[in-house]
């Protein structure tokens, strides 16, 4: 008898056959790039490069992955620029897989050309926002068969506050202010008028991890695992994110990282509305999304964030919330 397990890794030499024979490749090679929220395997052939990803079932169900696959279909017919799911020999793009553990569910994405730049200069800003821009015109508009993630006040920060109160056991201090605080930006939240603002499914990781570049004028995103429906300003906030964290870590001052978010914010502008009240919901949100991904690594501890979620990471992460909070909030 095979002992159970809960998270396999696929072979790649098996997975290099299996996806021959699924997609009529010839010659290929087959390497795991990243065994974390999801596999990522790059795939190569004459013809070019490809991206394979096996999801947990743990953390995406067959639905949430028919439901990404479908967004994406969306975003690609409608011209966004996407890494785009591929078709198999017999009509399918997603693939199953009889694992140790169960089922397990893989789709094959195109490679995105380019590579990551995280120094962004204006042009690039202006390249992110108008294609976010695109990006949401289409999001905003689909309706989709199958469900995602809602992301709201309940799921971005009271649900994930009390998920993440046993890891606290001995950080009372930590808890207690990040419980406080978040109650705080949740009624804030609720202060605004949301019935104005605008709604659709967000990809929630707008981070330059998450997409490459060709050049200053073109972009591709890619890892839309955490695609959910909600205010769209979200997006925005995870990029914002981005400008933070290079001010944390000294390559930027403030003042530069408000005038490259003015230059993102301006391009998104010309492509589709974004009003100030959404603008200024941007910190809030920001200190929501930290939150949301701390109660995302405590529910995966088991299968992955135990490599890095300890006490120093928990403190140095409360620390880290805390700056936000202090740069952005007042009162």
């Amino acid at each position: 008898m095979t002992f159970p397990a809960q998270y396999s890794t696929l072979s790649s030499s098996a997975l290099n056959v299996r996806l021959q024979e699924r997609y009529g490749l010839t010659g290929s090679t087959c390497r795991l790039l990243m065994r974390n929220v999801s596999d990522t395997y790059l795939l190569e052939d004459a013809n070019g490069r490809y991206i394979f990803k096996i999801y947990r079932d743990a953390h995406r169900k067959h639905d949430e992955i028919k439901a990404e696959v479908e967004l994406l279909n969306a975003l690609t017919e409608g011209g966004a620029k996407v890494a785009y799911p591929l078709t198999d020999l017999s009509g399918q793009q997603i693939q199953e897989f009889n694992a140790i553990e169960g089922t397990r569910y893989g789709v094959m994405f195109a490679y995105a050309e380019g590579k990551v730049v995280a120094d962004l200069t204006d042009e690039h800003l202006e390249t992110i926002g108008r294609e976010m821009a695109a990006v949401h015109n289409i999001t905003s508009a689909v309706k989709l068969k199958y469900p995602r993630k809602p992301y709201t006040v309940e799921t971005m920060l009271r649900e994930p506050i009390a998920t993440i109160a046993p890891a606290f056991k001995e950080l009372p201090d930590e808890y207690a202010y990040l419980s406080s605080a978040s109650a705080k930006v949740a009624a804030h939240i609720e202060a605004f008028d949301l019935s104005q603002f605008r709604t659709g499914y967000c990809h929630y990781d707008f981070l330059p991890k998450n997409f490459h570049f060709t050049d200053a004028a073109n972009v591709i995103f890619f890892d839309f695992d955490f695609a959910g429906y909600g205010l769209l300003a979200n997006d925005i906030a995870s990029f914002y994110i981005h400008l933070f964290l290079e001010v944390m870590n000294g390559k930027l001052t403030q003042e530069k990282a408000d005038e490259q978010f003015a230059v993102f914010v301006a391009a998104y502008r010309t492509v589709r509305p974004l009003s100030n009240e959404e603008l200024a919901a941007v910190p809030y949100l920001g200190f929501a999304f930290w939150v949301f991904y701390f109660g995302f690594h405590y529910e995966n501890f088991d299968d992955w964030s135990s490599i890095f979620f300890t006490t120093g990471f928990i403190k140095g992460r409360v620390a880290l919330i805390k700056k936000w909070a202090d740069r952005h909030f007042k009162g």
